[in-house]
């Protein structure tokens, strides 16, 4: 998909949006960059690349780096199909919009109280009766997530005796726990991987706060009853054998099909949707849509930047 205004952030949502390799090396190749691995090479046409996903055993040569970031793709290093995230670089396009919005909605504290409620209102199939306390709405989370539990291991029979496990011997704890672990952090990884390509900050959680991966737990509870739970008691009804290992495998299977890392960057679009806001809120709203290089005045809000005041002034 190509990036026709800079000043809009890379969309993660079409088929060329972006591109998943492993077990390869990437160079540049002419003005693009090519994929060589056991089947050949691949010529992969930068321009029409949003973000690039570096899996395991890949190499990349600096030339194709410095390619890739004079085309505007932005590259992330992840596990394997993106169920670990490791680092990000850098895209072409430096606007912060979405940054600035996420910013704006987190500190308002009823537009906070708004994209809360919506991130709640995604996890259930029913609309959420606009009277509920956020106490309320957690309650009723509480209930769903306990229900999830209990189908699953009645589906499965593995028997579930409450969510807990020993980081300082992991061996120890029970199977299904450490599958829900294993499965936790493969949404993890997932959810930081379209954080950061959609230009939001995974520190600035809503419901979690606190941590430097705040809102990545924000956004992937919103799939742990769809996706980490079924997994994890899949996977240790089949067996205690390498089971951390066949649930990344199965999470991995799962992104693939549902295509999540989209559905992840529609969701954002949805949380801090402009649709729903008063009068108030969509003005304290719009002001966060600043200018690239634009210049932040305590009066006029924004001014124009690449102008030399010094000039105007006499």
């Amino acid at each position: 998909m190509p990036i026709h205004d800079l000043h809009i952030l890379p969309k993660v949502r079409d088929s060329w949006s972006f591109v998943y390799v492993e077990h390869a090396v990437i160079e540049q190749d002419d003005k693009a960059i090519a994929v060589f691995d056991k089947n050949g090479k691949t010529p992969i046409p930068c321009a029409t690349l949003t973000l690039l996903m570096l899996g395991p055993g890949t190499n990349i040569t600096h030339q194709a780096i410095k390619t890739l970031a004079e085309n505007g793709c932005l590259v992330a290093w992840s596990g394997e199909a993106g169920v670990r995230f490791y680092a990000v670089g850098m895209g072409e396009t430096r606007s912060a919009a979405n940054l600035l919005r996420q910013a704006a909605m987190h500190s308002d504290p009823d537009l906070r109280l708004r994209v809360v409620r919506r991130m709640y209102e995604m996890r259930f199939p029913e609309p959420l009766p606009p009277n509920l306390s956020i106490k309320q709405i957690r309650g009723k989370e509480g209930v769903r997530v306990r229900e999830s539990y209990a189908r699953w291991s009645k589906e499965t029979g593995i028997k579930w005796d409450g969510r807990h496990y020993k980081q300082n011997d992991w061996r120890r704890t029970e199977p299904i726990n450490r599958a829900l672990s294993a499965a936790n952090s493969c949404l993890y990884g997932i959810a930081h991987a379209a954080i950061v390509a959609a230009g939001y900050s995974p520190a600035l959680g809503f419901i979690h706060t606190g941590k430097m991966l705040s809102f990545v737990y924000d956004i992937a509870d919103i799939y742990k009853a769809d996706i980490a739970i079924p997994a994890a008691f899949r996977c240790t009804a089949a067996g205690e054998n390498r089971l951390e290992s066949r649930v990344r495998h199965l999470c991995r299977d799962i992104f693939r099909e549902q295509r999540l890392l989209a559905r992840i960057i529609n969701d954002l679009d949805r949380l801090f949707a402009h649709e729903g806001l008063d009068k108030r809120e969509s003005e304290l709203f719009d002001r966060y849509y600043a200018r690239p290089g634009g210049l932040w005045d305590p009066d006029e809000g924004e001014v124009a930047g690449g102008i030399n005041y010094g000039d105007e002034e006499e």
